[in-house]
């Protein structure tokens, strides 16, 4: 049976020197560590990980705490941290907050108990987290003092705005879901921002759905949402009161969600860097597990625009008039 001491004759290395190799203990050059973890594979061997904490003091698994795994934009970064992580000789454990701050506290300690070597967290919105038993990394937004890691939410917003100003919208319908939302207020402000000295209205969906063909008719030709659910069904109740899209009317979204490219019309939409920001976090996580002398600063990543479909030129007003006199 191949063992340390075996893996050491076959590379002419001490028994030390694999076992740091290994387990990731001591000063080790990375070209010996992936010589002797290349070996180690090819002949079969995998150290316990019961015994691997034991020499380093480590469990070599990482805690992510999810607000809601039933949310759609959360599996994504889920496989993302998984990745990284993994690159970093990490696994991962999963848990879900539920939605709630008890739920996360809960699922905080869980994980503690369990012995992970470190935590990264969603936080739920409005709560404060205290974490002390484990080192930890927030992904936040960018005005939360707890944030290790953010998505640029506001320049996100800015970006689904200019777009359309571009194609030469001048007057915009700007929808969230949830006002009580850090994300989605955000989002909405880098809009506004871009679109100072345009028109535009602000609804919040929680209240009321908007009228979409009277904001048409009142000469609204851009929808500008937080998400992409909210944008499919601004697409839908467009279609069934008759509104052409993006003909007559163009609806952005956000977070580029896979049922973004499964309908028709394709949504255009504002994509996270998912794996930017999940190699931030386990990067920086990873530091502070290993005592690094520098550990990344709190940080930010950039969004991206997707054009797609739902989305065009502002249509004329010969165009409008005539299909309203029909």
């Amino acid at each position: 049976m191949t063992n340390q001491k075996q893996i050491a004759q076959d590379l002419g290395l001490s028994v030390a020197t694999v076992s740091n190799a290994l387990t990731g203990k001591g000063r080790v050059s990375q070209n010996v560590v992936k010589l002797v973890t290349s070996h180690a594979q090819s002949v079969g061997y995998f150290p316990s990980a019961a015994g691997r904490a034991l020499k380093t003091g480590r469990s070599g698994i990482l805690g992510l705490v999810m607000p809601d795994i039933t949310k759609p934009v959360f599996p994504e970064f889920a496989h993302a941290v998984e990745a990284e992580a993994d690159k970093c000789g990490f696994g991962v454990l999963i848990a879900n907050a539920r939605g709630t701050a008890d739920g996360q506290a809960k699922a905080i300690n869980q994980l503690i108990q369990r012995g992970v070597d470190g935590i990264i967290i969603l936080p739920q919105r409005g709560t404060q987290l205290d974490v002390t038993a484990a080192p930890c990394v927030v992904l936040s937004t960018q005005p939360d003092p707890q944030n290790t890691v953010a998505a640029n939410h506001r320049q996100g917003g800015a970006l689904s705005a200019q777009a359309m100003l571009d194609l030469g919208h001048r007057k915009f319908l700007l929808l969230g879901d949830d006002a009580s939302s850090p994300v989605q207020q955000e989002r909405i402000a880098g809009m506004l921002g871009a679109l100072e000295g345009f028109e535009y209205e602000v609804v919040w969906t929680s209240k009321s759905f908007p009228n979409l063909l009277d904001q048409s008719d009142h000469g609204v030709t851009a929808v500008l949402t937080v998400s992409d659910l909210l944008a499919l069904r601004v697409v839908s109740e467009a279609g069934r009161s008759g509104l052409k899209c993006p003909e007559e009317i163009s609806v952005v979204g956000f977070d580029d969600l896979p049922l973004a490219t499964a309908v028709r019309p394709t949504l255009s939409t504002i994509v996270p860097n998912t794996a930017e920001l999940s190699r931030r976090a386990v990067a920086c996580l990873d530091a502070v597990i290993r005592q690094n002398a520098e550990v990344p600063a709190p940080s930010v990543v950039d969004m991206s625009l997707m054009l797609r479909e739902s989305t065009g030129p502002v249509p004329s007003i010969v165009q409008t008039a005539t299909r309203r006199s029909k």
